[in-house]
């Protein structure tokens, strides 16, 4: 998947320059130079958009320091004001073009900016100008200035709904020629001025839904000329006529105009002929009037009218209202109903909401008596029960819908006119079993009877619906499935029985249903068993869930017979091949894992066979384990599915991951790895899958990321909430395909050992960091209440001039000290250096009388380094090569000083072997011990000291480590990332450094004596 380049602040506005790099030095300047050339054109008019207290000399705005008359009389003095504003730009933090400060940018296809709920002031000047989609709302803007959007050529969606907007400068737009929907709704607009929408020609949507909307300008939408929908609902809008030209938009097919405060709808003050408006919604308890003395709606399809119970209606001839085929009616008298009626001969789905309980029969007689309806619905009034009377004249009813009016109960034979009724939707409300009369619905293919108190259900309720496609029984109270509920079912497709509180299933799945296609049933709220053979007979079934909010407990072989089955959700406590058998075509398996006695280690849900071995065809797979589960998985838990593509694991992974985990999965472009715990990972992991795009492996412990070097297709990297602490400046750039970062809530230090990073950090002119701005300081604690972007770098760079300066100062004050001690303290001096040699000379004597070396080497090394020592360096130098080593874990006395421990075991050692990378440099214990380590070098004047590379450390990274930098420069020393293709001849060196200075007593201490 290829994700277009953002276009960064600064960058060409021009159309074949939408992928222009991202703001650095040079585009900087370059952008200076626009800046400056297009203030000195269009001065003036720029002056009103700025901001006048951020802009100021001395305390002066800038703007003050300069007439407006003088600015145009005078070029100097404009020049002037340019240059400063050149000044003001080239001050902002340019690296931020793309490391957005409150926004962030979504992973997709299209250019998506987010900068929701930040409590923004304004529209952010760091949004990239190639932005296409940007959503502003929930802020506290409350002005859209013409600088604000202008600048996104390619913008296509503009949310900024609940804010604080009162105005928006005319011609704000203008440059939006893209523009497809506009959001502004719930702020405090209160006004639409004639040059407000000027330039948005392609604007589809327009929602100013609850805002304080009262005057309209009378050519306002005149600009929209493709517009197809307006929502103007909970405004003030008092007289249509105001708006009268939205109604004439060539190509408007929708108008929302609900809750405002016009009174009536009348022809005679809507000045026009003819609109072509297909759907009109006017739900407000002011209307009083409907009336029409011409044909100006000949396309209206639906109406929505909220109305006064002394409703007028009046429409000159039923030819106006002749297209109306939807019709909603809220609260109103039975003689407006009537009159309505009257006026919609075509009529067929009405809608009645809010009616009276006592009259509402009546409105359902009246509107049976029309003969065009086939759908009513009758929503939200206090309907508890129908009698045999209630639907007698609605036989030509094919959908019927009663849902929220707190219905109870139905006679056994209200239902029994619909002698044509496809269709029955019974949905929230209050039953508490199915209705008797719906038996008698013969021509059923749909009913829903969800989000009611339906605790039982008896095998006569859907016996006779043998034409039923569609039955939902959802959010209910259901505790039992017996084998004869669906048995007459067979063209039953979809069967939705989730949130209920089954418990018991008595064969319910194995009668005739042969032709369904999903089966629903997640979020059951108790416990049941499928067994073995389960769904056998659901040969077509598509689509199964039973995640549920308890245990289902599924045993294996419960899917056998299901070759049909392209999508899987269930719980499960253990995962097998043979509990898989039958899922041929499956495409998409999700699993929730438990285990049923938690924190043990033999729980029978181990296994050593691969479990998918037998789905050849799925794509994606999610496994979310609960953080109790403890089951062990073989390397190859993935053999056999070579097409999957998307994996999502949630406390799957427990501690290190083999590297020949994903061998089998060689597609796999997206991978979730999260909360498992993990602190390492070899690179080995990721080398069969080079094709991965997306990587999630928040929520962990990992310490680094170099073993992600080398993913060249990687594009999504989401490390938030790990341990990381140091970036290497150097992974990113083995990333060339990486644009979407998120390194938050990790532990990161503000000192030079991250300076690389952010110096990358800062620079990049490709890869999102999301919410970079907000990364705070961790360490050290003096740092504790900056940002992390904040971290000045330059004291990590070596100033040169600075070195000169102190060293000759250092060599003149030395020559002052030495000239001034050999003059008057030279006597003591020589007494002082002749008792040193003899100290010297009695300490050699005594280490002459030490027994031999006890070990070959002492291993000096950092915890975070252990993992190499045990894996790599032991089996070659103790297995292979034979050579004792001391190593602190293992050989260090206990309960002895550990500086006592550390002295013997260098003196006890013919050699000492330092491993070196970040973590041993930042080590306080491994500084002592390379440091004693130093004093025996040039005390005993041997080859005593070994040191090995784990990481290739830049000069700067030594810097602060005096003793290491000088041993570098005057020892030879072995680096294991250059070994990478020869391991054998480093451990060939290593062999010959230490077997110098070997003596014959040293030499009987070896494990294995080496070969001539």
């Amino acid at each position: 998947m290829l994700r277009k380049r953002p276009q960064q602040f600064g960058a060409s506005t021009s159309q074949d320059a939408s992928s222009a790099d991202a703001l650095d030095a040079n585009s900087c300047r370059t952008f200076a130079g626009r800046l400056k050339t297009q203030v000195y054109i269009d001065l003036t008019s720029k002056l009103d958009a700025l901001d006048a207290p951020t802009l100021s000399v001395s305390g002066r705005s800038v703007v003050d320091l300069f007439d407006r008359s003088e600015l145009k009389e005078n070029p100097a003095s404009a020049m002037l004001l340019t240059l400063l504003l050149i000044q003001m730009s080239l001050s902002f933090d340019c690296f931020w073009t793309f490391t957005l400060k409150n926004c962030s940018m979504a992973f997709s296809d299209t250019v998506a900016v987010i900068c929701q709920n930040g409590h923004l002031q304004e529209i952010p000047d760091d949004v990239p100008l190639n932005c296409e989609v940007l959503i502003v709302s929930a802020n506290n803007i409350t002005r859209i200035k013409r600088t604000d959007v202008n600048r996104f050529t390619q913008l296509s969606v503009l949310r900024a709904s609940r804010n604080h907007l009162s105005h928006i400068d005319d011609e704000a737009f203008v440059n939006s020629q893209k523009l497809n929907i506009l959001d502004l709704s719930y702020n405090k607009l209160t006004n639409l001025t004639e040059l407000m929408f000027v330039g948005l020609n392609q604007l589809v949507l327009l929602n100013l839904m609850a805002n304080r909307i009262s005057q309209i300008a009378s050519n306002v939408f005149q600009h929209l000329s493709i517009i197809d929908r307006v929502v103007l609902d909970s405004n003030d809008i008092e007289n249509l006529t105001e708006m009268a030209t939205i109604f004439t938009l060539p190509n408007i097919s929708s108008i929302s105009l609900d809750n405002n405060h016009f009174t009536s709808i009348n022809s005679d003050n809507l000045p026009f002929a003819s609109s072509n408006v297909t759907i009109l919604s006017v739900l407000s308890h002011r209307l009083n009037k409907f009336i029409l003395k011409r044909d100006i709606f000949p396309n209206l399809r639906s109406l929505k009218l909220k109305t006064r119970i002394s409703f007028e209606w009046h429409v000159d001839s039923d030819a106006y209202l002749s297209s109306v085929k939807e019709l909603y009616l809220n609260r109103l008298s039975l003689a407006s109903f009537s009159a309505i009626l009257n006026s919609t001969v075509s009529l067929q789905n009405l809608t009645l909401s809010s009616i009276d309980q006592k009259t509402l029969k009546l409105f359902t007689q009246v509107a049976c008596s029309t003969t065009s309806i086939t759908t009513l619905a009758l929503t939200f009034s206090p309907l508890q029960f129908t009698d045999d009377e209630f639907f007698t004249s609605c036989s030509q009813l094919h959908s019927l819908k009663i849902s929220s009016s707190f219905l109870k109960d139905m006679s056994d034979q209200s239902l029994k006119p619909l002698t044509q009724l496809r269709l029955l939707h019974l949905d929230m409300n209050e039953l508490v079993k199915v209705p008797v009369t719906v038996r008698n619905l013969l021509t059923l293919e749909s009913l829903d009877l969800g989000r009611n108190g339906i605790s039982e259900i008896s095998c006569l309720d859907f016996a006779n619906l043998t034409k039923l496609i569609m039955l939902s029984l959802r959010h209910n109270r259901i505790v039992h499935l017996e084998n004869c509920l669906f048995q007459n079912l067979h063209n039953l497709q979809t069967l939705d029985i989730s949130q209920n509180s089954v418990h018991t299933i008595q064969n319910t799945f194995q009668v005739g249903m042969t032709q369904l296609r999903i089966l629903l049933m997640d979020n059951n709220r108790d416990q049941f068993t499928l067994k073995n053979g389960e769904f056998r007979n659901l040969s077509s079934l598509r689509v199964l869930n039973l995640k549920s909010t308890n245990y289902i407990f599924t045993m294996e072989g419960v899917f056998e017979g299901m070759e049909t089955l392209v999508r899987l959700i269930c719980w499960t406590s253990v995962i097998t091949k043979e509990f898989f058998g039958g899922l041929r075509d499956l495409v998409y398996l999700e699993l929730h894992m438990d285990s049923f006695l938690p924190n043990t280690e033999s729980d029978g849900n181990s296994t050593d066979k691969p479990p998918f071995e037998h789905l050849p065809n799925l794509t994606q797979l999610s496994i979310y384990v609960q953080p109790r589960y403890t089951a062990d998985f073989p390397p190859d838990v993935f053999r056999g599915l070579k097409v999957l593509y998307k994996l999502n694991t949630k406390h799957f992974f427990k501690g290190l991951i083999d590297a020949r985990t994903f061998t089998h999965t060689p597609l796999l472009t997206q991978l979730s790895i999260t909360n498992s715990d993990i602190f390492f990972l070899s690179p080995q992991v990721f080398t069969p899958i080079p094709k991965l795009q997306m990587l999630d492996l928040s929520n962990n412990k990992l310490n680094t990321l170099d073993f992600l070097a080398g993913l060249r297709s990687l594009q999504m990297l989401t490390a938030n909430d790990n341990h990381l602490s140091v970036i290497n400046e150097n992974f990113f750039q083995t990333l060339p395909s990486l644009t979407y970062v998120d390194l938050s809530g990790n532990v990161l230090l503000c000192d030079c050992l991250n300076a690389g990073f952010l110096q990358w950090f800062r620079s990049n002119n490709q890869t999102q960091v999301v919410g970079g701005a907000q990364y705070q300081c961790v360490s050290p604690l003096t740092q504790t209440q900056h940002r992390f972007l904040d971290f000045d770098i330059r004291q990590c760079s070596i100033n040169v001039e600075l070195i000169l300066f102190t060293s000759s100062f250092s060599v003149t004050l030395l020559t002052l000290i030495v000239a001034f001690i050999f003059h008057f303290l030279r006597f003591q001096l020589a007494y002082a250096y002749y008792l040193f040699l003899a100290y010297l000379y009695d300490t050699k004597k005594r280490r002459k009388r030490d027994p031999a070396h006890r070990y070959d080497a002492f291993v000096s090394y950092n915890v975070h380094d252990e993992e190499w020592v045990y894996r790599e360096l032991l089996p070659v130098l103790e297995g292979e090569q034979g050579w004792r080593l001391c190593l602190h874990h293992r050989d260090f006395q206990p309960g002895k000083p550990i500086v006592e421990n550390i002295t013997d075991a260098i003196y006890s050692s013919r050699k000492t072997l330092c491993v070196i990378s970040r973590h041993y440099l930042q080590s306080e214990w491994c500084s002592r011990e390379i440091q004693m380590a130093s004093v025996r070098l040039f005390d005993e004047h041997k080859d005593v000291l070994l040191l090995v590379f784990l990481e290739d450390l830049p000069p700067w990274h030594l810097s602060p480590y005096y003793q290491m930098r000088r041993l570098v420069k005057k020892r030879s020393y072995l680096s294991w990332p250059r070994a990478a293709q020869s391991k054998g001849l480093f451990w060939h060196k290593l062999r010959q450094a230490l077997e110098t200075d070997i003596n014959v007593d040293d030499q009987r201490h070896q494990i294995l004596q080496p070969q001539d």
